[in-house]
C-alpha cells in the first residue's frame, strides 16, 4: 500500500509539472531541457558512454539554437531547412533502432552509434516536443499536451487491458509484461481520446487527432520497448531512481521520445497539403 501511495504522489507531481509548464512558453522551456538533460544523463549511464559532457553540451546547443530559431529569430527558410535535415537524420536513427528490435540480439553499441544514440534518439526526441509547442513559430501548448494525453491513456489502457485480458505476448524476450491484446486496447481507448481532444483543444480536426492517436500508440509502444532492451543490455530494472515507485525519468518519457519526430512530421506534412 505505501508503494502504491508513493507511485501515485510522485506520478501526480510529474504530471503536475509538465502540464503547469505547458502554459507558460518559458516554463515550458526550462522543464523539457531539465528532463532531457535528466534523461540523457540516465541514457549515458545506461549505455555505458563515457563523455557527459559533450552529449549534454550538444543536446543544450540544438535544444536553445532550435528554440532560438524558431521563436525569437525566426529565420523561416533557413530554420525550415535546419529543421528538415534534423527531422530525416533522427527517423532513419530511429528506424534503424526499429530494426535492431527485431534483427539482433544485442543493439549494437560501438563508440560512434553511442554518440549518434544519444544526439538523435534522445536528444533530438525533446528538440521535437518543444518544435510540436512551437509549431509554425507559434506557441501551441495543447498540441503538445494531446500527444501527452495520448501517451498517458496508450500506457495506461496497454497495461490495464493486458493485466486482465492478455493472452499473447507482444515482445517476450525484451518486455514479458506486454501483450497483443494490451497494445491493441491502449491503441483503441488512445483513439477514443482522441474525439475528446479534438473537440475540447481548438488545434486539429478530430481525424487528424485520429491519425495521431495510431502514430503515437505504435511509435509510442515502440520506444518503449527500445528503451526496454537497451535497460535489458545494461542489466538493470529501471534507468534511473528520481521518481520513487516509477524509477527513471526515462522510463516515464521513453514513449514520447521516440513518437515526438513522427507527430511532428505528421504536422509538417498537413501543413504542406493543406
Amino acid at each position: 500500500m505505501k508503494e502504491l501511495l508513493t507511485r501515485a504522489v510522485s506520478g501526480i507531481l510529474y504530471i503536475a509539472l509538465l502540464i503547469s509548464a505547458m502554459f507558460w512558453q518559458r516554463a515550458l522551456l526550462v522543464v523539457l531541457f531539465v528532463f532531457g538533460v535528466i534523461s540523457l544523463l540516465e541514457f549515458i549511464k545506461l549505455i555505458k558512454l563515457k563523455s557527459i559532457i559533450l552529449p549534454i553540451s550538444i543536446f543544450s546547443f540544438l535544444y536553445f539554437g532550435f528554440w532560438y530559431w524558431c521563436t525569437i529569430y525566426k529565420a523561416t527558410e533557413g530554420t525550415n531547412e535546419a529543421i528538415q535535415i534534423l527531422l530525416v537524420i533522427t527517423i532513419f536513427v530511429n528506424l534503424f533502432l526499429i530494426k535492431d528490435l527485431f534483427a539482433e540480439t544485442k543493439i549494437p553499441l560501438f563508440e560512434s552509434k553511442r554518440y549518434i544514440a544519444t544526439t538523435f534518439y534522445l536528444s533530438s526526441g525533446f528538440i521535437f516536443m518543444l518544435l510540436i509547442a512551437n509549431y509554425l513559430n507559434t506557441f501551441q501548448p495543447f498540441l503538445l499536451l494531446g500527444s501527452f494525453i495520448l501517451i498517458w491513456v496508450n500506457d495506461s489502457f496497454a497495461y490495464l487491458v493486458g493485466k486482465n485480458f492478455g493472452r499473447q505476448k507482444l515482445f517476450s524476450s525484451i518486455s514479458p509484461k506486454k501483450t497483443v491484446e494490451g497494445f491493441l486496447g491502449g491503441l483503441f481507448f488512445a483513439c477514443i481520446s482522441s474525439y475528446f481532444i479534438a473537440k475540447y483543444t481548438d488545434t486539429l480536426e478530430f481525424t487528424n487527432w485520429l491519425i495521431l492517436a495510431i502514430i503515437v500508440s505504435v511509435f509510442g509502444t515502440f520506444g518503449d520497448l527500445i528503451e526496454s532492451k537497451f535497460k535489458r543490455q545494461a542489466n538493470v530494472k529501471d534507468s534511473g531512481v528520481i521518481m520513487p515507485g516509477h524509477g527513471g525519468l526515462l522510463d516515464r518519457l521513453d514513449s514520447i521520445i521516440f513518437a515526438s519526430p513522427f507527430i511532428y512530421l505528421y504536422l509538417r506534412i498537413l501543413t504542406y497539403v493543406s
